[in-house]
């Protein structure tokens, strides 16, 4: 039996649910999910196996107009995207009418690999509603085929996944077969933690940050990390750790929850808080926390 394997990138606007879909696809969560625009800050690959396909699926940031250094680097994740696709994954949602950037929308609509368009959310739609909408992007992008899904609900999310896996070129695979991401345990750390944050605290804060876990040592029984939270300012520092500690804390416990699960032991975490002025601006920091690629 011939084997298949190759590069699915999913792109979209923030918050049209690309790492729902991710997530659904590898029945892990590897993508962090919050109702907050700009959750995703890089590209994480999640590796999906079977005995004949391996799919090397790729979530990247929400298409956005940077403002600054850091979302400069965020866009090059979803530029990267379009160069190794053997499949691309163009995800919208009920009501949505265009992608945010010209440019990016061009490279979709000439694109001369198969380009699957997913109508996400329809769960928050009625019939007529889908069926206008389906006529809007079968005309903006001739190119696609569309599905109307929900990857909240599952919906037509493995009809999807098995339409892939039909597109994909044959080819050995890329990665070893029992491996999940190519991101390693601490990128993991630092994304649920930051999780936490985007839960937790409001307006500029959450964008503020950056996590860095500087201890990671694994044990029979246990894992024990000690993770950094940055933030820009000192008045972000006190917000962050909150009336005696409270808030930080409350991040802590959360964090710890999530993380041992995902390892499957038990977890200690201790997290600090420092300043770190205009590190979203500064190419050197980016460079260090895995952004700036250049």
């Amino acid at each position: 039996m011939s084997h298949k394997a190759g590069f699915v990138n999913i792109i979209g606007n923030p918050n049209v649910g690309k790492s729902t879909l991710m997530n659904a696809f590898i029945g892990e969560k590897l993508s962090i999910i919050t109702s907050k625009a700009q959750t995703t800050r890089h590209r994480i690959l999640g590796i999906v196996n079977g005995d004949n396909f391996q799919v090397i699926l790729s979530d990247t940031p929400g298409i956005i107009k940077p403002a600054y250094e850091l979302q400069e680097s965020m866009m090059d994740f979803v530029k990267s995207a379009f160069e190794d696709a053997d499949v691309l994954i163009y995800m919208v949602e009920i009501g949505e009418k265009e992608l945010k950037d010209e440019a990016f929308f061009k490279k979709i609509t000439n694109s001369k690999i198969p380009v699957l368009l997913l109508l996400n959310k329809i769960d928050k739609s009625d019939q007529d509603q889908l069926e206008t909408q389906v006529q809007l992007w079968s005309e903006k992008v001739p190119n696609a085929e569309i599905f109307p899904i929900s990857a909240l609900e599952g919906f037509n999310v493995t009809e999807v996944f098995n339409r892939i896996i039909e597109l994909l070129p044959e080819s050995p695979a890329f990665y070893p077969k029992d491996q999940l991401t190519d991101k390693p345990e601490r990128f993991f750390v630092n994304e649920t933690i930051r999780e936490k944050i985007l839960m937790h605290y409001k307006k500029e804060i959450p964008y503020a940050v950056e996590i860095d876990t500087e201890e990671f040592f694994e044990e029979e029984k246990i894992i024990r990390m000690r993770s950094v939270i940055m933030v820009e300012r000192d008045t972000q520092k006190g917000i962050i750790i909150g009336h005696k500690g409270s808030a930080l804390k409350r991040v802590g416990i959360e964090a710890r929850k999530d993380l041992e699960q995902f390892f499957g032991k038990q977890v200690h975490l201790e997290l600090y808080v420092k300043v770190n002025k205009n590190w979203r601006s500064d190419q050197r920091q980016l460079k260090r926390f895995g952004y700036n690629q250049k």
